[in-house]
């Protein structure tokens, strides 16, 4: 059987999956603190399909010279800082991430849209509290709040201004230990976090890390490659038909 009929099958399993997360990275072009994430490729090593004096058959040099999907990584790349206004929100400018607390447990996140509750806690917008570097929640006074780029909280009021807290940002050595959990959230499964010393942003917002323009030309270029494997497999598929109709009633 024709090797070839594999590195297309191959070919086009590799770009239908790579086709599933160029829509996830544009779909989520305008939402804030997203990670794309990108596709990175590997060899498959067929083995035992050929003699014991050869490494491998014909067909497993072929399938291994095209290469599949190895998986997906995080982009770690910097997203644009927004001008907000709002005091309470945060940009992260450097590697890190903020901690929250979730009903599941701690989460990271880029998205530094934050507020203070009824009750004076730094929260999310879905009313999750943000850790500071003892992993614990921020609870913050009435009065003017002062965030300096080590993430320090200060509050001024009448009688002066005082140090209350200190966001957490935090980083992880190892950057395939984040996975993604939603849109902008992650979990670090068993890995400890460490302090980064990445620059605290007041006032601002980071977007997503990857722009509507590229990713729309990623998603179009996979789009076509994803195709052209779809007409090789219609090529060989009639071919081997041919063969059935034609050549095997003679033997």
């Amino acid at each position: 059987m024709d090797s070839g009929l594999y590195a297309a099958y191959t070919g086009l399993a590799a770009r239908t999956q790579a086709l599933d997360t160029a829509a996830n990275n544009l779909a989520n072009a305008g939402t804030n603190g997203f990670r794309a994430q990108r596709d990175y490729f590997r060899g498959v090593l067929v083995e035992g399909l050929g003699p014991a004096s050869n490494a491998q058959s014909q067909v497993g040099q072929t399938v291994n010279s095209f290469g599949i999907l190895g998986g997906n990584a995080l982009d770690m790349g910097q997203g644009l800082m927004a001008t907000t206004g709002n005091p309470l929100d945060l940009a992260i400018e450097g590697t890190g991430f903020f901690a929250i607390q979730t009903s599941n447990g701690v989460r990271y996140t880029r998205d530094g849209s934050f507020r203070r509750s009824s009750t004076g806690i730094l929260q999310t917008s879905q009313g999750e509290p943000v850790l500071n570097t003892k992993m614990q929640p921020i609870a913050i006074p009435s009065g003017d709040v002062q965030i300096s780029p080590n993430g320090s909280v200060s509050v001024r009021t009448q009688d002066g201004s005082a140090l209350v807290s200190q966001v957490g940002v935090f980083n992880f050595s190892d950057r395939y230990a984040l996975t993604a959990e939603g849109v902008n959230r992650f979990t670090a499964g068993d890995a400890k976090p460490t302090t980064s010393d990445a620059t605290v942003q007041q006032g601002a917002l980071e977007g997503a890390n990857q722009d509507a323009i590229h990713g729309t030309m990623q998603m179009v270029l996979v789009q076509r490659q994803a195709e052209m494997m779809q007409r090789a497999l219609t090529v060989f598929n009639n071919d081997f038909d041919k063969t059935a109709a034609e050549d095997l009633p003679k033997v």
